[in-house]
C-alpha cells in the first residue's frame, strides 16, 4: 500500500487492509470513483468524485477495477508538486 504524505500531515492512499489506517489517526475516508455496469451489461469507471474522467467501458469488472487502480495511481495519488 502506497501512502501520500503532505507537508500538512495529511495522508492519502487507495484504500486496503494491508495496515490498520485508524493508528494514523482521526480518518476520513472517501469514494474515489464509482464502478458500475452500463444497460449494454459493460463496466464502467467513473473517477468524478475526485475531478477524473470515466474509463471504459470494459468487458469485466475486474478490468475496471485495475483502471481505476491504475488512474488513481498516476493522476490521484502522486504526490504533489
Amino acid at each position: 500500500m502506497e501512502l501520500v504524505i503532505e507537508p500538512t500531515g495529511l495522508t492519502r492512499c487507495i484504500y486496503g487492509e494491508a495496515i490498520d489506517l485508524a493508528l494514523l489517526g482521526q480518518l476520513t475516508i472517501r469514494r474515489g470513483s464509482h464502478v458500475e455496469p452500463n444497460s449494454q451489461g459493460h463496466w464502467l469507471c467513473d473517477l468524478s468524485p475526485v475531478s477524473g474522467p470515466t474509463l471504459g467501458p470494459f468487458e469485466s469488472r475486474s478490468e475496471a477495477l485495475l483502471a481505476e487502480v491504475a488512474w488513481l495511481s498516476e493522476h490521484w495519488l502522486a504526490p504533489a508538486g
